[in-house]
């Protein structure tokens, strides 16, 4: 193949040395990143004239158009920044997990004098103690609600001290055990967050023992009330117990075991997780980019990716073949546990083998479930879409649609949100705000969604404009031309949008719509009546998903804008608050962060029930 002048004095002055390398496209965007021992021979290689590249390889050569690299010290080194660099920018000719979010974990304050219990995506070296990544988040909600009946926690904002009055319905209906009263002390408190933990880890035996004997004595004392709680607490972990399968002696090394299915260049990988001999949990995992590469290459970087976000890791990792950089992850991965071994094991017979070939059952039975609900997700939004066409009577379904929404308070930290949507569903890097500059004091959405249409269309125009000229680069955000405009307002709105689109000459190029609220009516430009799509429609509810969209993503931020502003602003931009109040406020709390950290009992003090409901909406 051609190499170009650029590639060349590139590829002559590699170092023999390991490291890390980045292969850009012509619009300098990464689209591979990989590791190597020797980067001169490693990234050399690819240019080589070898017939054994596969296909995904000889379409990444066709499109590199600059390499960077980056010499590190070791192998493990390479490794560990070959993650990062994946999980930073998702070059699409790398494995990666399909889901660009973060997985929710189940996130224990451990390090709080009385710890709380919440659901985050992100870990933080506080203190807290985390289990998971897990696929969904509904389910660790549906976790949650079952074991708290069994180890009651605190999730309101108390400042505990055991002093108060009264408690709260939760300690009525026995999901919470009252520490703020004085119900049980801290030491009793916190043994049930450590029992929960130790439940969430698989490790059962010892709690069972304990609140056994803890219900005999109690019984023994005739403190009945007292032990019948103990029962009903036994009960409820038994049956939990009773459907974690057994498959190992309990003495038995802690396990996950990892397994594939693959179809259509995506590869979905089943985890069981084995604690203390039983099956406490499984997850599935989504891998793209999976095409032409094989097996024990895919499950590498599942591998290195999921055991990045892990919260634990076990001494033994079971999988159906070996992989190739085994000796360097195991080295990796004893230095996330501290400095304790761990074990790469393919079973080939027995219990450890059956349990592998069962995890490539699930992962295929998932992966095919998966695929026709992708289907009949495809199927929908096809459907969304020419009802699209023909509702609005437009000469193609509208592949990409663009939604506009004003968010402010009172004329306070106003922003505009554009959203995309491409064949139906949320592209969301090319969703962008605006801060608008031109509205200040009043609010005034129609002027405020002016100021963003036109801002957004001269960054059109401009692109236009520079497209011949070398070296510039598309923000795909602005360069392309939407096939259908949401307006989220009625006329009003729509009015304003019109006449930027008649600036810009595009009135007759871009259809644009307005969608008012209430009834959910679709106004045209230049007419009077207005179309009500069927309740049960789905163009109607895909209208609706990217309306909801625009909404979200206005609020999200406007919230983050607003938090950047000054103190007193930030009060002034609730309703309900003046100076007077604002400085009772800040007299009394002290801070900000005061404010937004005490109850809405606490805000009563000083303002009434409603203010006190808005300040917390707004300085959540």
């Amino acid at each position: 193949m051609e190499i170009s002048e650029k590639l060349h004095g590139i590829l002559a002055t590699l170092p023999a040395k390991p490291g890390c390398y980045l292969m850009k496209n012509m619009e300098g965007k990464i689209i591979y990143a990989g590791k190597a021992i020797s980067l001169k021979n490693r990234v050399r290689s690819y240019f080589h004239a070898d017939a054994s590249h596969d296909a995904k390889t000889r379409r990444l050569v066709r499109e590199i158009a600059d390499i960077e690299w980056i010499v590190v010290g070791s192998e493990l080194e390479a490794l560990i920044l070959e993650m990062n660099l994946i999980k930073k920018h998702r070059p699409k000719y790398n494995v990666r997990l399909k889901d660009d979010k973060r997985y929710p974990y189940i996130k224990i304050h451990w390090a709080d004098p009385f710890p709380k219990v919440t659901v985050t995506r992100q870990m933080v070296d506080d203190g807290s103690r985390y289990f998971g990544p897990y696929t969904s988040a509904w389910a660790v909600y549906q976790t949650l609600d079952v074991l708290r009946r069994i180890f009651p926690y605190l999730t309101c904002d108390r400042n505990i001290t055991g002093m108060d009055l009264r408690a709260c319905l939760y300690y009525d209906i026995k999901l919470c055990t009252a520490p703020c009263i004085g119900a049980v002390n801290q030491a009793q408190y916190r043994q049930t967050i450590s029992d929960l933990m130790d439940f969430l880890s698989g490790h059962s035996e010892d709690i069972v023992a304990r609140l056994q004997a803890d219900m005999e004595k109690a019984s023994e004392e005739m403190r009945f009330e007292k032990a019948a709680a103990l029962r009903d607490q036994l009960k409820a972990i038994q049956a939990i117990i009773e459907r974690q399968k057994i498959v190992f002696a309990s003495d038995y090394v802690d396990s996950d075991v990892l397994a594939m299915a693959r179809a259509n260049g995506e590869a979905c990988v089943q985890i069981f997780f084995i604690r203390g001999g039983k099956l406490i949990g499984r997850e599935y995992f989504i891998l793209e980019g999976t095409e032409d590469e094989v097996d024990s290459e895919i499950m590498e970087q599942f591998v290195t990716q999921f055991y990045t976000e892990a919260a634990t890791i076990p001494p033994q990792v079971m999988l159906p073949d070996e992989i190739e950089e085994a000796r360097i992850i195991s080295q990796w991965l004893r230095s996330k546990r501290g400095g304790e071994k761990v074990e790469f094991f393919v079973p080939k017979e027995g219990q450890p083998h059956e349990l592998v070939q069962m995890a490539a059952e699930n992962a295929k039975e998932t992966l095919q479930a998966l695929r026709a609900q992708w289907q009949a997700d495809t199927h929908k939004q096809e459907q969304a879409l020419t009802e699209l066409q023909q509702a609005l009577s437009l000469p193609e379904p509208p592949n990409r649609i663009e939604c506009y929404d004003i968010s402010n308070t009172q004329g306070t930290a106003i922003v505009g949100a554009m959203v995309v949507f491409t064949q139906g569903v949320p592209d969301k890097k090319l969703y962008r705000k605006f801060n608008i500059e031109s509205v200040v004091g009043t609010p005034d959405d129609f002027a405020s969604m002016q100021e963003m249409l036109t801002r957004r269309f001269r960054r059109w125009r401009s692109a236009q404009e520079t497209a011949s000229e070398p070296g510039s680069k598309k923000d795909a955000s602005f360069s392309f031309l939407p096939d259908l405009i949401i307006i989220d307002g009625g006329k009003g709105q729509l009015g304003r949008a019109v006449q930027v689109l008649e600036k810009f000459e595009l009135l007759d190029k871009i259809p644009v719509i307005g969608l008012a609220k209430q009834q959910e009516e679709i106004f045209f430009p230049h007419k009077s009546e207005s179309l009500m799509l069927p309740r049960h429609s789905q163009g109607l509810y895909l209208i609706q998903r990217i309306r909801d969209e625009a909404h979200r993503y206005g609020i999200t931020a406007h919230r983050k804008k607003r938090q950047k502003l000054g103190m007193a602003s930030q009060l002034d931009s609730i309703p309900g608050i003046g100076p007077a109040r604002r400085k009772a406020l800040l007299k009394h709390f002290g801070s900000i962060d005061k404010i937004r950290e005490a109850s809405v009992q606490d805000l009563r003090a000083i303002v009434p029930e409603e203010t006190a409901q808005s300040i917390k909406e707004h300085l959540e």
